[in-house]
């Protein structure tokens, strides 16, 4: 993600932000701009941004959730008719706001969420949502376990399924997903790792199902039309293999070729997200020998990093060994757990050439 800066006084601001802290101005995110704006209000409810070089036409809305429930941040062009904004358009079912922490919960969804939109956008890919396009819209439903009436517990299962993505509301929950991390021995569980994830499996049916790339991909990932119910209960009754991580960038990879696609779609996400802020802030490192020139990040947009895998995985690699000397400094765990071996990195470049 790129770095943001108000535009009223040019302090460095983040994607979140609602209010600039430097100067005081209300913050907005502009999709069309992909800019965070200071916006200020007009006596007809509409805002218009505080910068010089923004043309004179440019008036725009603050999207309902941000106005009204405080779990967005992003403008609205005013001649655009629905009162949500394209993030929060997605979202079809919210958390039941009666229940105790609900709206922190619901706050930490959409944000994650827009984080992805952001990304989808920078990369150029479709996006409609269920309402513009019932049968290849985007859908997203966040939803709580329950109990029935007989007391029997009701699970709500994180997944995708023709367009519709659940997230399980408890993930927003930093103590239960670090005890289910644990619990399945991961090495990373992240509320934005899971929409990647699910996103991901959303892309697979728009830009591989029935494709000229689905040959390839059962080259490169397996046959898909392996039983996923049996391979997913055979996964969790066995684990996965001893030698897992010399074909796949993840435990749960293994499990089928849907999963392992959309484990490397994830994954190609965090690498365009990562490099993009690491270069927005003048990132550079010394390589191995101190006598070389150090390397530097080049600029880039995502779409550029994504054709050119070669220059995007040279990148990663500086960056994660910054990211991790980091983190050890600090005396915390590694913050880039894995290691890419060769048939991983080949799949990730399928993805990249997916998503171009």
């Amino acid at each position: 993600m790129n770095t943001f800066h108000c535009t009223a006084c040019q302090a460095l601001v983040f994607f979140e932000n609602t209010k600039c802290r430097h100067c005081g101005r209300t913050l907005a995110f502009s999709p069309a701009r992909m800019a965070m704006v200071a916006v200020s209000p007009a006596d007809d409810g509409s805002w218009t941004p505080v910068d010089e070089r923004a043309p004179t036409d440019e008036v725009y809305r603050l999207c309902a959730n941000y106005l009204d429930n405080g779990v967005c941040n992003w403008a609205i062009p005013l001649t655009h008719a629905e009162p949500l904004c394209q993030a929060c358009g997605l979202t079809h079912t919210i958390p039941n706001q009666g229940e105790p922490a609900s709206h922190e919960a619901w706050m930490k969804l959409e944000t994650a969420k827009r984080r992805v939109v952001y990304s989808i956008l920078s990369l150029e890919l479709p996006l409609f949502n269920k309402l513009e396009n019932p049968k290849d819209g985007l859908e997203f439903q966040f939803l709580s376990d329950s109990v029935t009436v007989n007391g029997d517990q009701s699970r709500v299962l994180t997944g995708h399924d023709n367009g519709v993505i659940t997230i399980n509301v408890a993930e927003a929950d930093d103590v239960y997903r670090e005890a289910q991390r644990q619990l399945q021995r991961e090495p990373y569980r992240a509320l934005l790792g899971h929409f990647r994830h699910e996103v991901g499996h959303y892309y697979w049916d728009r830009l591989i199902a029935g494709s000229d790339k689905l040959d390839e991909f059962r080259r490169v990932f397996g046959d898909e039309r392996l039983d996923y119910q049996s391979a997913l209960k055979l996964h969790y009754e066995q684990g996965a293999p001893a030698n897992w991580d010399e074909t796949f960038i993840s435990a749960y990879a293994s499990t089928h070729p849907w999963e392992d696609w959309a484990e490397c779609w994830a994954h190609v996400m965090h690498m365009v997200d990562a490099i993009e802020t690491a270069h927005a802030l003048g990132l550079s490192v010394k390589p191995q020998r101190r006598d070389e020139p150090a390397l530097s990040i080049p600029a880039q947009p995502s779409v550029a990093r994504v054709e050119d895998f070669d220059s995007l995985v040279s990148e990663w690699s500086v960056l994660t060994y910054v990211l991790n000397n980091l983190t050890r400094g600090l005396g915390l765990a590694d913050a880039y757990p894995f290691v890419l071996s060769t048939p991983v990195i080949e799949k990730l470049r399928f993805v990249c050439g997916a998503m171009t």
